[in-house]
């Protein structure tokens, strides 16, 4: 009896064997099959592009308002959405320390601090593209003392000081004369320059101490 029942087993187990075999040679050639409707997938994966290190900011120049009842080349209230070109910051946000400049056409660019001004002056047209230097017409800096506008080629500036700006370092305070610049660095350290001695590689120097504060 058990050998009857082992070999009935072994025959099922012989059969399915089979018929799994010649199902599956009828798949692979039947033409239309489930097999061809199943083909190798390959996937791509889109890293995107490769980033520099730096990450592109979207701030465009602020027109013109002639309602405004200024003149096209005067100094103007940072409007709150505005950015800076060269950070991303919002200008608005940063008090006595903002900066701006207004193009031939009367459009505008605000800045965060001195520092990104005159960053942004050494390589007008990475930043906003299709401009160039030559189309400025002027650029004011604000009095950090007095909250008042200046413009930024008679201003004297500090830098190595121990007060932090909007970006903790290198912000380069701006003050209307000598004497206020150098009261400045005698309770915080530092020293006066003026516009003229911010060259490329001091700006560099600068810009690249700079940290977020949010």
């Amino acid at each position: 009896m058990l050998t009857d029942r082992v070999k009935l087993v072994a025959w099922r187990w012989v059969w399915g064997a089979c018929a799994g075999l010649s199902v599956l040679a009828s798949l692979q050639w039947m033409p239309g099959s489930l097999v061809h409707l199943l083909p190798l997938q390959t996937h791509e994966v889109n890293t995107g592009p490769v980033l520099s290190g730096e990450i592109c900011v979207v701030a465009p120049p602020q027109p013109f308002d002639p309602a405004s009842g200024l003149s096209m080349y005067a100094a103007r209230p940072v409007p709150p959405d505005a950015r800076c070109p060269v950070c991303g910051m919002y200008p608005a946000k940063t008090g006595t320390w903002a900066a701006q400049l207004i193009f031939r056409n009367g459009d505008a660019q605000f800045f965060d601090s001195p520092l990104t001004l005159f960053v942004y002056l050494q390589d007008v047209g990475r930043y906003s593209r299709g401009r160039q230097q030559s189309e400025v017409a002027v650029a004011y800096v604000r009095d950090l003392r007095q909250g008042t506008w200046l413009a930024a080629a008679s201003a004297w500036y500090v830098r190595g000081s121990d007060t932090p700006g909007p970006m903790r370092a290198g912000n380069l305070p701006a003050f209307s004369d000598l004497a206020a610049a150098g009261d400045y660095v005698s309770a915080h350290g530092g020293s006066v320059l003026r516009s003229t001695q911010l060259d490329a590689a001091l700006l560099q120097q600068l810009h690249g101490a700079r940290r977020h504060t949010h």
